[in-house]
C-alpha cells in the first residue's frame, strides 16, 4: 500500500466506527457494520461488512475489552448489522493495492484476533456463537469458524464460503482451510470441494459437512440464537464473588447469591511516541532497543485496576508489538532489555485462576505468543540492574539468543518463578524453557529445583539460561558484533529461520496456522498468479479473467 498511514491500536467502544458492543446482562453481542467510507487508506470501500485493519482493530478491542470490563458476560453472538450480510471477509481491492508487507501483517494480526476469541471461549469463560445471518465468504466465514458454534440462516440462499482459493489465486489466509480439518472435522475431501466452490455451501449440506452446527429458518433464527447463547451461559465457569453479607448466614437463612466479578477498565494507553509508563522503545537505525520496567518496590501487587503494574505492562508491551510491527517494517533487530528489582517483579507472579488474575495470565500469555511470531531478531541483553524475573524472564526466553553480562564487580542475576513451568505455553502448548530444551526433559525438572534463588552469569550459561556470558571486557564488541553481523543477513532468510527455530516440538492448530499458512500467504502474495498485473488480485472486478502461469513450483 503505497502511502502506507501510521496505524495506532488504540482505541474504545466510544471511537469504533464498524462494530457495536452491546452488553445484556449473560449476553453481549457484537454486531458488524462496516462503514464504507472508513477505510484506514484510501483508494477502496469497504463494501458488504468487508474489513480492512482498522475493523480488526476494533475486533480486537472489542474481544480484549470484553474478558476485563464484563466479568459478568458468560455468552458472545457476533452477528451481521447488514440486511442479509455477515461479513464478506477481508476487503480484496485492499488487498490489491496494500505492499507486501502490510498484506502479511494484517493476515498475521487478523489470525491472532481470531486465535484471542477461542483462548476467550477455553479460558475465560465466554463462549462465542456466530449468528450468520447472511453472506459470509472468506475472512467472514473464517471469523464465524473461531465461534464454538455457528448458526446459519436457512432462507434459500445465504452460504458460507471460502473462495479465495477460486477467485483470487491465494490462500484463506486466517486459519480457514485449518480449521476445515482440524477443528470441525470436515473430511478433506469435502474440504477440497469447498474451498474450490466460490458460491459456497447452504442449508442442511452446510450442517452435513459439517460446515456450521445448525441451519435455521429466518423466522426462528434470533430465538435460536438467543437459546444457544443462554445455554452457552449457564455451562460457563466465569468467575463470580460473593454478594456482600455475612459468610456463614445463620439457620434458616436464604442460600447467598453470587454477584459477577468487579470489572477491570481499560483507559487508553496515550504513549509519548514509543514511550508508556513502564515501557519504551527507541529505534535505531536498523534496531529498535526495548525496554521494560519493573514495578515499585511498594507497588500493592493485589490491588488490580487500571494502575496495576503488570496490567499496564502487558497493555503497553502488547500495543508496542503491534505499533512496531506494523510501522516499523525496516526495523530488523529488537533489543530487549529490563530496568527493575527482581523481588518486586516476582512479587507480581500471576498464579492464581482467581478474578482477575487468571485474566492477567493469559493476556500476558497472549502477548508473549505475539512477540513468538512476530518477524524480528530478538536479542535480549541482560545487565546489571535488569529485572529478568518469573514473567520477565519469560521475555529474554522468547528471543532467539540471550546475551548476560559477567561482571564481579556488579551483581547481575536472573531467578526463575512457577511462571517459567507452563504459565505462558506457547502456540505449540509447551513451555519455552520445555521448547528450550526439547531433548533434555531432565534438564527442566532441574532446574525447577532452582526456582526463587537469585542466578549470576556463569551459572546462567552453566545450566543454559543464556547463550553467552561475555565479561566486562568483552560485552561492548560482543554484543556489538553480534547486532552487526544479524543486520548483514538476508532479512527473508532470518524470518524463516526465526520462525522454525521458535517453534520446536509438538504441532498444534495454532503453529500450522501461523507457520504454514502464513509462510504459505508469505509466498502466495508475492506470485505473479495473485499479485502480478494480470493476476487474480489485481482482475477481480474488472469482468476479465486472470492469466495464471500454469507450471507449478
Amino acid at each position: 500500500m503505497t502511502g502506507q498511514p501510521e496505524v495506532s491500536f488504540d482505541t474504545d467502544p466510544g471511537r469504533y466506527r464498524h462494530i457495536r458492543l452491546e452488553v445484556d446482562g449473560e449476553i453481549a453481542r457484537i454486531v458488524l457494520k462496516v462503514d464504507e467510507n472508513g477505510g484506514i487508506a484510501p483508494g477502496y470501500d469497504l463494501k458488504l461488512n468487508s474489513y480492512d485493519l482498522g475493523v480488526d482493530i476494533e475486533l480486537h478491542d472489542a474481544v480484549q475489552r470484553l474478558r476485563f470490563e464484563h466479568p459478568g458476560v458468560r455468552a458472545v453472538v457476533i452477528t451481521g448489522g447488514l440486511d442479509k450480510v455477515f461479513c464478506a471477509g477481508a476487503n480484496i481491492r485492499m488487498l490489491a493495492q496494500s505492499s507486501h508487507a502490510w498484506k502479511v501483517n494484517f493476515c498475521k494480526f487478523t489470525n491472532e484476533t481470531r486465535n484471542a476469541i477461542e483462548d476467550a471461549t477455553a479460558h475465560s469463560g465466554q463462549t462465542y456463537l456466530a449468528a450468520v445471518n447472511g453472506t459470509a465468504a472468506g475472512g467472514g466465514y473464517e471469523l464465524a469458524l473461531a465461534c464454538e458454534w455457528i448458526i446459519l440462516v436457512d432462507d434459500g440462499s445465504t452460504a458460507v464460503s471460502l473462495p479465495e482459493v477460486p477467485l483470487l489465486g491465494v490462500l484463506p489466509g486466517t486459519g480457514g482451510l485449518t480449521r476445515l480439518t482440524d477443528k470441525r472435522g470436515v473430511r478433506k475431501d469435502l474440504a477440497d470441494v469447498f474451498a474450490t466452490r466460490s458460491e459456497g455451501v447452504r442449508g442442511r449440506r452446510a450442517v452435513e459437512w459439517p460446515l456450521v452446527d445448525e441451519a435455521v429458518p429466518r423466522s426462528r433464527f434470533e430465538e435460536t440464537v438467543r437459546r444457544r447463547a443462554l445455554e452457552a451461559a449457564a455451562r460457563s465457569q466465569r468467575p463470580e464473588q460473593p454478594a456482600a453479607g455475612p459468610r456463614s448466614p445463620g439457620p434458616g437463612a436464604r442460600p447467598q447469591r453470587s454477584v459477577a466479578a468487579a470489572p477491570v477498565p481499560l483507559p487508553p494507553l496515550r504513549p509519548d511516541g514509543y514511550t508508556y509508563s513502564t515501557v519504551r522503545a527507541e529505534p535505531d537505525g536498523d534496531q529498535v532497543a526495548v525496554t521494560v520496567r519493573g514495578p515499585a518496590a511498594d507497588a500493592d501487587p493485589r490491588l488490580v485496576d487500571e494502575h496495576h503494574w503488570f496490567l499496564r505492562m502487558t497493555r503497553e508491551l502488547d500495543d508496542l508489538i503491534l505499533r512496531l510491527r506494523t510501522n516499523e517494517p525496516d526495523r530488523g533487530t529488537w533489543v530487549i532489555r529490563t530496568e527493575g528489582d527482581l523481588d518486586a517483579v516476582l512479587a507480581h507472579d500471576v498464579g492464581s485462576d482467581a478474578w482477575p488474575f487468571g485474566e492477567l495470565r493469559h493476556y500476558f500469555k497472549r502477548t508473549l505468543k505475539r512477540l513468538d511470531v512476530t518477524s524480528r531478531s530478538l536479542v535480549a541483553l541482560i545487565e546489571p540492574g535488569s529485572c529478568f524475573a518469573g514473567p520477565l524472564l519469560e521475555l529474554a526466553m522468547a528471543c532467539d539468543r540471550q546475551y548476560m553480562l559477567d561482571d564481579p564487580d556488579r551483581p547481575n542475576a536472573v531467578r526463575l518463578s512457577r511462571a517459567n513451568f507452563g504459565d505462558y505455553p506457547m502456540g505449540n502448548g509447551l513451555s519455552r524453557l520445555a521448547a528450550r530444551f526439547l531433548a533434555e526433559p531432565d534438564r527442566v525438572a532441574k532446574l525447577e529445583q532452582e526456582t526463587g534463588r537469585r542466578i549470576d552469569a556463569a551459572e546462567a550459561l552453566e545450566l543454559g539460561l543464556v547463550t553467552f556470558a561475555p565479561d566486562d571486557i568483552d560485552w561492548d564488541d560482543e554484543v556489538r558484533l553480534a547486532l552487526e553481523e544479524r543486520a548483514a543477513l538476508s532479512p527473508d532468510a532470518l524470518t524463516g529461520m526465526e520462525a522454525n527455530h521458535r517453534f520446536a516440538g509438538p504441532e498444534t492448530m495454532e503453529t500450522k496456522i501461523f507457520a504454514r499458512l502464513a509462510a504459505w500467504q508469505n509466498w502466495i502474495f508475492t506470485r505473479p498468479n495473485a499479485s502480478g498485473p494480470d493476476g487474480a488480485l489485481r482482475r477481480y472486478g474488472t469482468g476479465r479473467r486472470p492469466a495464471y502461469d500454469r507450471r507449478r513450483a
